[in-house]
């Protein structure tokens, strides 16, 4: 019947889903708690620079509220 390939299906989506799991995992333990942000397009790099410029400690990652922005 149809339902005899749930078994087989379940296992290969969980088997698909683990590195993508596993590298956000990763990338929170080494950018300080933060994923890694990827950049597509000339506009995001744009934005990236511009986070690691306005946070004071040449990180994107380390983020400041607008309050504390000189």
């Amino acid at each position: 019947m149809w339902f005899e390939i749930l078994p087989s299906f379940a296992a290969v989506a969980v088997c698909l889903m683990i590195p993508g799991i596993a590298m956000a995992h990763m990338n929170r333990l080494t950018n300080g708690g933060k994923e890694k942000r990827i950049t597509s397009y000339s506009y995001q790099y744009y934005l990236m620079e511009r986070d690691k410029r306005v946070s004071g400690v040449g990180k994107y990652y380390v983020s400041k509220g607008l309050e504390n922005i000189d």
